[in-house]
């Protein structure tokens, strides 16, 4: 990455849309949290791990009603085995859908329990078992470690699809942010080494691209919720000196994919008023001319992950509610 281009990302900020009303308060006070940098890596990390003041620790076991467990399994060849937390019904009916759960955090911070609480209610309805996996950050592990952590989980998950009571036509992987970019990036790994075969991915404001070549991803400076300066910390964090440059992976940042063919159908959003925005769009239109069915969903006046940092906006439960219809459908598939 040149000064140059550095330069050029931290010009002059690009138009952006309003916030919807609702969420401008919480978008404010979001952008007086303490920007991504070296000196602010722990100290965040540590807040996102502790989760959102005021909000209660989720009981991941809902009251007796789901099973939690942690595996170690193997990672990629050579490297250390990975954590995997499994959540399943106590009460067993059958083979049931697998989601995959890949968590976000920018590619620098989260982990396998980070906002996984997304999936419990269809593990207590009994319609799916989750997998979420702890995968290595940057910039300790720079790519392509997280992504083939991800996908070492995912294998593992598929080849012991009986053991876990998960139907193998019906695996789809899923993630938020960073996890919706290594989403992307893991269902092109599972496409082109031929295992396993997904039967939907679900894409939530994924992180796609590392470009900064779009309107959006200069838009935000110090507004919001992870703005320009963030996502080049986190870009950087992952790649170096590779970002934005020729030798940078489509399984790192995924909107380089030259071939979007035999991807599994998928769910993709957005917020209008997000970095993301663009590259988002662009990956659902180029999806969908690949042949690729796609239920892409923009929402007016979000900012990043504003339905689950503001679930009282009217937004945020129009977009939730969208979402946990198109899984349930995926997991009757």
């Amino acid at each position: 990455m040149t000064d140059q281009t550095t330069a050029d990302i931290l010009g002059a900020a690009t138009t952006r849309p309003p916030f919807d009303p609702e969420l401008a308060p919480v978008a404010e006070a979001l952008a007086a949290l303490p920007a991504w940098s070296d000196e602010s890596l722990t100290v965040n990390r540590q807040a996102l791990a502790e989760g959102m003041p005021g909000l209660e620790p989720v009981d991941l076991t809902a009251g007796g009603r789901v099973r939690v467990e942690e595996r170690q399994v193997p990672g990629p060849e050579g490297a250390p085995d990975i954590t995997l937390l499994i959540l399943s019904p106590v009460e067993d009916r059958g083979p049931k859908g697998g989601i995959f759960h890949i968590h976000g955090g920018g590619m620098i911070a989260g982990n396998r329990k980070s906002i996984v609480e997304l999936f419990l209610p269809f593990v207590v309805e009994g319609s799916a078992v989750v997998v979420s996996v702890e995968y290595r950050l940057a910039p300790e592990h720079p790519d392509p470690a997280p992504v083939e952590d991800c996908y070492a989980g995912l294998v593992w998950t598929a080849k012991h699809a009986d053991e876990l009571g998960i139907d193998p036509e019906r695996l789809l992987v899923a993630g938020g942010s960073a996890g919706g970019g290594l989403a992307a990036g893991t269902a092109l790994l599972a496409r082109d080494r031929a295992f396993p075969r997904l039967s939907h991915q679900v894409l939530v404001c994924p992180m796609l691209d590392d470009r900064f070549q779009t309107h959006s991803s200069r838009m935000l400076d110090g507004e919001g919720f992870w703005d320009r300066n963030d996502n080049l910390y986190g870009w950087t964090a992952l790649l170096g000196e590779r970002r934005g440059g020729p030798d940078v992976s489509a399984y790192a940042a995924p909107a380089r994919a030259e071939d979007l063919s035999g991807l599994p159908r998928t769910y993709i959003d957005t917020g209008s008023v997000e970095v993301f925005r663009d590259e988002v769009l662009n990956y659902a239109g180029r999806l969908s001319e690949a042949g690729v069915s796609v239920d892409l969903h923009m929402w007016g006046g979000g900012f990043h992950g504003f339905d689950g940092l503001a679930p009282h906006a009217a937004v945020s439960r129009a977009s939730a509610a969208t979402r946990d219809e198109f899984i349930r459908r995926a997991l009757e598939y």
